[in-house]
């Protein structure tokens, strides 16, 4: 294999470069500055949510933009801190003395790992099982988990804004003599400018201007606005935090603290560390015991960024992507990322809709953003500890609560009523016991309801005539496949049509049934002896040659075979005992049997196929 295409498939990134003109440049740097700006206050803000010092969310804001430059095949993307993964990291992250940063960044290294193993067996199509009601669910409770996690922040509460919905509720409402004023009159307002602003792009001021350039130039103005909202809003709190800090002697807003500035220490993520006791007293923590206090959370996070980063990369690149190198270039910015004192990482639905409108043209612009957060961490990081934490829960806010997504409800309500029962337990056990433990219960839904409908598939049966006027019984199974649960419920649907319909040939149609397991097949078997032993005739009609091999691989039994209505004429023509079958009773039907006379009025097959039949 030639050097140069060796490096493509190691480093796909590498692609990008070739051809790359000094306008790609020039896109792919206006719209990193613009992502830049908006990864900044999201990075602090989602690292307060996690529990940890806001720096860590600047750490996790520039490893993913450079790695997934080299390995991604979406430019849209963009790899960072999310709120989702952030509440995920919280629940690990609340045990003193520094444990938190250790299992932060031990979930993110085992996140990594985890995502690259999908990779490399190939079982990104993992995330298929979660359905859209489910993801739904999920994320509508994660959102309110969120929203009311940053209550404490927004009213001025001290204390952790922690993961637990009703205890952080309990929290609010037993502390609400604590208010804070000025938090809660800063926060309020952040929040209505914020939604204010996001609404701005969509009012056409330029329209009532003649001038093209001065079109052009408002229409800039208006956009950089709409999408810096959050970088602005939090500058100006900042300067009226510091400005009436420094003025009053009690400074009345909550502010975020000094942040430690510069770049992180590239070292092995530690795989042990000292937790506070109940009592008090210092417990030191060994790899396994914090492999136990992660527990599901090492599988279920990494599922949770693979499926937010693949549906990310499928709506902005379209269906051509490969999910595998999209696990590969998302498992090694965590991998990575925890070598750098990154939390958890994968994309960011927001910023990747913010890099996609200003215009990126290659991955590059990842690039661009990291040396922004770079910029940020050794410049400006003093600055940050006048950022009001009202603020920053205002910035959470109203980024999450666009994540509720009601306007599902009514179409699932109208087409498939049984798909908002996963979808209403996941988002209820969510609030209630855990995100975690609410995504499986969800899931297990949606999995019940599968193996039910294996279990029970559905069955069309018909009671015809041939063209010249011989009855028989059609079942039509309108599954692809029957598994070893619905052989007695094919079973038990033949015994109620032949009671129903009288005793008459069985025709079976297999033209959409394509596989067959061991157990049914010898279900089958059972099924066509009994009704010999009752002189029932059972016919496949339709069946793929592999029906055919695997049901006589199995039992032994050459099943007769027809391809259309009319070649059963021809079978049960040479059958001379035919007059007699027609009169005994089917054994397994322990109903009084209703036989019946073919009639003119019966449809015949023919009839049907051509509308006559009445």
């Amino acid at each position: 294999m030639p050097l140069k295409d060796l490096g493509y498939r190691l480093l796909p990134g590498l692609k990008w470069l070739h051809g790359y003109t000094a306008q790609d440049a020039v896109a792919d740097l206006i719209a990193g500055i613009t992502v830049g700006l908006t990864v900044l206050p999201q990075g602090l803000a989602y690292a307060t949510l996690a529990g940890l010092e806001p720096q860590y969310g600047l750490y996790s804001a520039f490893v993913g933009g450079i790695v997934y430059a080299l390995l991604g095949s979406c430019r849209q993307v963009t790899i960072g801190p999310t709120a989702l993964l952030a509440l995920m990291t919280s629940r690990h992250t609340g045990f003193g003395l520094g444990s938190g940063p250790t299992y932060a960044i031990l979930l993110c290294l085992i996140s990594g790992v985890v995502e690259l193993a999908m990779a490399v067996l190939k079982l990104g199509a993992l995330v298929d099982l979660i359905s859209l009601p489910v993801t739904v669910g999920f994320t509508s409770a994660t959102a309110v988990i969120i929203g009311t996690s940053q209550l404490k922040g927004l009213l001025g509460l001290r204390g952790g804004s922690g993961s637990d919905f009703i205890n952080t509720m309990k929290s609010v409402f037993g502390n609400l003599q604590h208010v804070r004023q000025g938090d809660v009159t800063l926060g309020l307002t952040s929040i209505m400018v914020l939604l204010l602003l996001r609404k701005l792009k969509n009012v056409k001021l330029a329209n009532r201007v003649r001038s093209l350039r001065a079109q052009q130039l408002i229409s800039g103005t208006i956009w950089v606005i709409a999408t810096g909202r959050n970088a602005l809003v939090v500058l100006v709190a900042s300067v009226l935090a510091y400005s009436t800090c420094e003025q009053m002697e009690t400074c009345p807003y909550i502010l975020t603290g000094k942040v430690k500035s510069g770049l992180p220490n590239v070292a092995l993520p530690k795989f042990e560390t000292t937790i506070l006791g109940k009592n008090g007293t210092q417990i030191t923590q060994d790899f396994e015991a914090m492999l136990s206090e992660l527990g599901p959370s090492m599988i279920i996070l990494p599922i949770i960024a693979v499926l937010g980063n693949v549906a990310i990369s499928k709506a902005f690149g379209g269906a051509g992507l490969s999910p595998t190198r999209e696990l590969v270039a998302l498992s090694m910015s965590n991998i990575c990322g925890a070598f750098c004192s990154s939390m958890p990482v994968t994309g960011s639905f927001s910023r990747s809709a913010v890099n996609h409108a200003s215009g990126v043209r290659t991955p590059i612009g990842g690039c661009y953003t990291s040396v922004l957060v770079l910029l940020a961490l050794g410049l400006l990081a003093p600055y940050f500890q006048y950022i009001p934490k009202a603020a920053l829960s205002a910035v959470i806010i109203s980024a999450v609560i666009f994540m509720i997504e009601f306007e599902v409800i009514k179409p699932l309500w109208r087409c498939s009523r049984r798909e908002l029962l996963p979808g209403a337990i996941t988002f209820v056990m969510s609030l209630a016991v855990g995100v975690e433990i609410g995504l499986l219960l969800g899931v297990g839904a949606d999995v019940a309801f599968l193996v039910y409908r294996a279990a029970r598939p559905v069955l069309s049966v018909s009671k015809l005539q041939t063209i010249n006027g011989i009855n028989y019984i059609l079942i039509r199974p309108k599954h692809s496949s029957l598994y070893f649960p619905a052989i007695e419920w094919v079973r038990s649907g033949i015994s109620k049509a032949l009671s129903i319909h009288g005793t008459a040939p069985v025709v079976l149609d297999c033209a959409h049934v394509h596989d067959f397991d061991f157990t049914a097949a010898r279900g089958m078997g059972s099924l066509y002896k009994e009704l010999a032993k009752a002189n029932v005739p059972l016919f496949l009609m339709s069946a793929h040659k592999d029906i055919g091999l695997i049901l006589k691989e199995s039992t032994n039994i050459d099943f007769p075979t027809i391809d259309t209505p009319d070649d059963l004429e021809c079978l049960l023509e040479q059958t001379h005992d035919y007059e007699l079958q027609l009169q005994v009773t089917a054994p397994l039907v322990e109903s009084q049997l209703i036989h019946r006379n073919p009639t003119v009025d019966e449809p015949t097959e023919l009839s049907k196929l051509n509308g006559t039949g009445t």
